[in-house]
């Protein structure tokens, strides 16, 4: 079962780009831009396993927060994500009720390292998945759903977790053309709004479908059934 994770920073790049990079490693994500947001979202019944927080941020602080919060009986485990290194920034959040304290500047690998031992220390046992067929055949694509692994001629496309489940949804309407909308919202959840203005988000799909195709032609390159539809989206053309 994969971790949700809120996360709460102001800075509208550091937060996009640290929020896909964190759904690649197979996270689920909720952002926020402001703590109000945040707290708006925990208040309505929203959770989380555990929630990343920016510590500087206007209105209300990151420790505003967190003792808001504790305040409300809101256990989620706390991460603040600074670059305030000093000593008595991180005495003040572990007193609040953080259970860690990265800076910011540190490599992404050390953050996943901590939010493995938080997150997955703190869960219960997971419940079965749903039973479904465990590969899809397509020409010479095949999907292994057991392993999310996918195979190009009988050889393995190194892709994320995001990046199968990006080419799952084109496989399984191949022929078919498949939204940018619809991509954007099986990455971040239904209606999920991010990158710079109203049609942003597509610049972060078409990044997706880059990084697949590259895949796939160092595999093969040849490979070029993944075909852009102007305007709309992508469709997966499979063989005759």
């Amino acid at each position: 079962m994969m971790s949700h994770l809120l996360l709460v920073d102001d800075d509208d790049l550091f937060r996009e780009s640290l929020g896909l990079n964190l759904i690649d490693e197979g996270y689920e994500v909720t952002s926020f831009a402001s703590g109000s947001d945040a707290l708006a979202y925990l208040n309505h019944g929203g959770g989380a396993d555990v929630m990343l927080l920016d510590w500087r941020m206007p209105n209300l602080t990151g420790l505003d927060v967190l003792r808001r919060m504790r305040g409300a009986g809101i256990t989620i485990p706390v991460i603040f994500l600074t670059a305030l290194s000093d000593d008595i920034y991180e005495e003040a959040a572990l007193e609040g009720g953080a259970v860690d304290f990265i800076d910011k500047s540190r490599r992404l690998p050390i953050l996943l390292r901590r939010l493995h031992l938080i997150a997955e220390g703190g869960r219960p046992a997971a419940e079965p998945e749903p039973v479904r067929e465990p590969a899809l055949q397509l020409g010479p694509l095949a999907l292994r759903f057991d392993t999310y692994r996918a195979l190009w001629g009988g050889h393995t496309v190194d892709l994320t977790l995001t990046e199968f489940k990006i080419l799952t949804l084109l496989a399984e309407k191949a022929g078919r053309d498949v939204g940018y909308r619809e991509i954007y919202d099986l990455v971040h959840g239904k209606d999920f709004v991010a990158g710079h203005g109203s049609e942003g988000y597509r610049a972060n799909v078409r990044t997706f479908i880059k990084r697949i195709r590259k895949k796939f032609r160092d595999v093969d390159p040849g490979f070029d059934h993944i075909e852009n539809y102007a305007g709309f989206g992508y469709r997966w053309t499979a063989d005759n």
